[in-house]
């Protein structure tokens, strides 16, 4: 399935149905009055978090939904039948953005949370709803109300326990391909990875979801290369791991890349827990790895984590590693919930 981020829709919800103007008539029922029915409303457009997606490309050929129309009411004062709701399913993790694609509507971060995108219209009242003491034969009615209708923004920003990140080549798909059952495109060559790939790592009984983020270059956060668009899937990561090519000449200013950029792009995403690792390591002699160590020591708080995808060096030590920041992760944002329930009762 194609990889798709990002989608621009149009909603239109269903007009209500007009009003009846009817009179009662039988036989031996002499003036029987007014009993036009109300008309129905319009289906609404709804939007729904669905379990098993991770990607909007059904908003790709299709951009164009809209609810269905309220029925007309009738005589002997029935009432139109509302019209069908429209409900889009899209992945969790997917903000709803207008039209300038600047101001958020909804973020949906929970499997089955359902937003109304746009409101149906409200029927217009037959001639029933206005018959009175001095208007006893009204010929009068309502049409339907217009339902609502906007172009809005899809955009996903996925959902995962950690996030890797790192230069072109840096080694991030060989990494996830190492730790789990994902098989992402891995070259030789920069930008192998054009969209976001996940892969669920199983361990002591427990497991978490790693996103491998496309490869960043200095200016990402300004548009260069493949831009934002993919930062923003780092935002919803608990940790980050950043790998750096052994065999770059100057693995400082590889680390200050990607962080400069981390920093730039904002929205908290440079103070998220990081875990940096050195790798393609099988490729290096010992004294090299040691001084190349001892280069990234200056810049980073804690240990530099020796790796090799490729030969298996450290990746069992650095997944347990993962694991553990994943459950304290866990146990904080327990914690916060626990602690706005109390505060809301």
């Amino acid at each position: 399935m194609k990889f798709l981020d990002e989608a621009k829709i149009f909603v239109k919800a269903g007009d209500g149905g007009d009003g009846c103007v009817s009179f009662r008539r039988e036989k031996f029922i002499a003036r029987g009055g007014p009993d036009g029915g109300n008309g129905g409303r319009g289906g609404s457009v709804i939007v729904e978090c669905a379990e098993g997606l991770n990607t909007l490309i059904d908003f790709r050929y299709r951009q164009h939904f809209k609810g269905e129309r309220g029925h007309h009411g009738m005589g002997k004062n029935r009432t139109g039948a509302a019209g069908e709701d429209v409900v889009l399913q899209v992945p969790v993790g997917t903000q709803i953005l207008a039209e300038d694609k600047v101001t958020v509507i909804a973020d949906l971060t929970e499997n089955g949370q359902r937003i109304v995108l746009a409101e149906g219209g409200k029927g217009g009242f037959g001639n029933e709803h206005f018959k009175s003491s001095t208007n006893q034969a009204p010929r009068q009615f309502n049409p339907g109300s217009p339902g609502e209708e906007l172009w809005l923004w899809l955009r996903l920003k996925l959902i995962a326990d950690i996030g890797l990140v790192g230069l072109p080549n840096a080694g991030k798909s060989t990494f996830l391909a190492a730790v789990s059952r994902a098989k992402p495109k891995i070259a030789d060559y920069p930008f192998t990875t054009l969209h976001p790939n996940l892969g669920v790592v199983v361990m002591d009984h427990d497991s978490f979801v790693i996103a491998d983020i496309p490869g960043l270059i200095e200016g990402a956060s300004d548009g260069a290369g493949l831009g934002t668009r993919f930062l923003g899937h780092i935002e919803r990561c608990r940790a980050l791991l950043h790998l750096i090519d052994g065999t770059e000449e100057d693995v400082v200013a590889a680390y200050q890349t990607v962080r400069g950029e981390l920093e730039a792009y904002g929205e908290q995403v440079a103070a998220k827990r990081e875990i940096v690792a050195l790798n393609k390591c099988d490729a290096l002699t010992e004294e090299i790895i040691e001084e190349k160590r001892r280069q990234l020591s200056g810049q980073v708080d804690g240990d530099i984590v020796l790796l090799s995808g490729v030969a298996g060096t450290g990746v069992q030590e650095l997944t347990s590693q993962l694991l553990s920041l994943v459950i304290e992760g866990r146990v904080e944002e327990q914690s916060e919930a626990g602690e706005k329930q109390q505060a809301v009762v």
